[in-house]
């Protein structure tokens, strides 16, 4: 494995790209790829993610990333208007697994190699997860889209992302979201709202920024696993992280600021 500090040439030479993360997760929410349209997915906006990403892996940077299904299907939503929770969740991890599938479409036209991996059985469309192929996979340099969630009911894809990160020995867990990092309130709503430079585990799980959901929150915590909170709407805003530029907001164990 490449030292994190040390530089990585991109293609076609020319001098080398500084990055600061060898293996990365990088969370997609479902509505991420909603890109202009009021439901479900934009090709378009697939292809600006994809198009970063090639400048990701030029970069010499490992990618696995976890998708939502919001764009598609909420479990939650469901369950609230008398659906069967745990049906719900499953319908989601379907939404998730074709929301993969639309965004593995969109990478591979920019010429990158991917595998779908999905933690539900469906041998037709996607490889089942299994920890040690998944790593197989990013060392070979594909892009591994990790659908499906934890493949069980009651548990966030934040925390499916957590979870995979983990697994898969990830150096930092991206979190992508329509603003530039984590605010004291709603930024969208309140102009005036401060945004984070840094925080702590405990300051997001103490004052309950929703951010991600506490669970996932818990388990980078206790395997001091950093997340960075960034504007995925910014082009090149994924390179920019990977490369470790001061970009969005850091939360770690180290003290908040």
């Amino acid at each position: 494995m490449t030292d994190p500090g040390t530089s990585a040439s991109r293609p076609g030479g020319g001098p080398g790209l500084r990055r600061r993360y060898h293996r990365i997760l990088l969370k997609l929410s479902g509505e991420a790829l909603l890109g202009d349209l009021p439901y479900g997915v934009d090709p378009a906006f697939c292809t600006f993610i994809a198009k970063q990403l090639v400048q990701v892996r030029d970069a010499g940077v490992e990618v696995a990333i976890v998708v939502g299904g919001g764009n598609i299907f909420r479990g939650m939503a469901a369950a609230a208007k008398g659906m069967d929770r745990a049906t719900g969740d499953y319908i989601g991890m379907l939404a998730t697994v074709m929301n993969a599938l639309a965004l593995q479409d969109a990478i591979e036209k920019e010429g990158l190699d991917t595998r779908v991996m999905s933690a539900l059985t469906m041998n037709e469309v996607a490889e089942p997860y299994i920890r040690r192929r998944a790593v197989r996979h990013l060392e070979k340099g594909r892009i591994v889209l990790l659908a499906a969630g934890t493949g069980n009911p009651y548990f966030t894809t934040d925390t499916a992302a957590a979870l995979r990160a983990v697994e898969i020995d990830a150096e930092v867990l991206l979190k992508a979201t329509r603003v530039d990092g984590v605010y004291d309130a709603d930024p969208l709503l309140h102009p005036e709202a401060r945004r984070y430079d840094n925080l702590t585990y405990v300051d997001v799980l103490t004052d309950r920024l929703q951010v991600l959901d506490a669970t996932a929150v818990s388990l980078c915590m206790e395997n001091d696993l950093p997340i960075v909170v960034f504007d995925l709407n910014r082009p090149d805003n994924i390179l920019n992280v990977a490369l470790g530029e001061p970009v969005g907001t850091i939360i770690s164990g180290g003290a908040s600021a």
